[in-house]
């Protein structure tokens, strides 16, 4: 059962009992979101001037790093096609209570949640959506993306999403050159994160959180 919190920027988070864990920083989920997944990821690659460029999310949960992907598609008039993937679905009414549409000037919200699974949807000229409900080991896909967004629960609640073995598994999908950001950076995520086959930065983290994880494939 999710449970509503509002974090110290105003923006909703949730709260999963399951894993004892919150999707976003209670610090700021909009903050965090835009710090690593925007800013250390999505950004740079938009700014590159690449044609099309491919996203993946692990752990699709509330929406709202799709739809801040959206949105920076949107404004630099560039391709995105995301793909993200989520084994517990936030329920329709969990996501309708969600403030991000007061918050972020995008419209659409919502169609994200009621958006079919396994369908690509363009929601604009430069926006491609497309979620896959089962788990990040039963994935699969032939395409290389260019931005990973690695947003599973830490590492206590979900270890088997942060293994080498799986991490070698998000490398194999990921291009050389592209990117991986996390807000984990514990020691066991960076070397798991290195053996996969990525050069991994450290970064400064938003609010109160020390460092973030930005790694780069070889």
């Amino acid at each position: 059962m999710e449970r509503l919190r509002v974090t110290e920027d105003g923006s909703h988070s949730l709260y999963n009992s399951q894993y004892n864990q919150h999707y976003h920083s209670v610090s700021g989920a909009l903050k965090e979101s835009r710090h690593i997944y925007m800013n250390l990821g999505l950004i740079p690659a938009l700014e590159s001037y690449q044609e099309i460029i491919r996203v993946f999310e692990m752990g699709f949960g509330t929406g709202l790093n799709a739809y801040l992907t959206w949105q920076a598609a949107d404004q630099y008039k560039k391709k995105v096609l995301y793909t993200g993937v989520e084994a517990f679905p936030v329920s329709h009414e969990e996501a309708s209570n969600l403030n991000y549409e007061s918050v972020i000037s995008q419209p659409g919200f919502l169609q994200l949640h009621e958006s079919s699974w396994f369908t690509n949807h363009s929601f604009s000229e430069y926006f491609q959506f497309r979620k896959e409900q089962l788990t990040l080991q039963e994935f699969s896909t032939e395409n290389l993306f260019d931005v990973i967004y690695y947003d599973a629960f830490d590492p206590k609640a979900q270890p088997e999403l942060w293994t080498e073995e799986i991490l070698q598994k998000i490398a194999a999908q990921t291009r050389s050159g592209g990117v991986l950001v996390t807000y984990s950076s514990k020691g066991i995520v960076k070397r798991a994160l290195a053996a996969a086959g990525f050069k991994v930065e450290k970064h400064k983290g938003p609010g109160k959180k020390w460092h973030v994880l930005r790694a780069v494939k070889q």
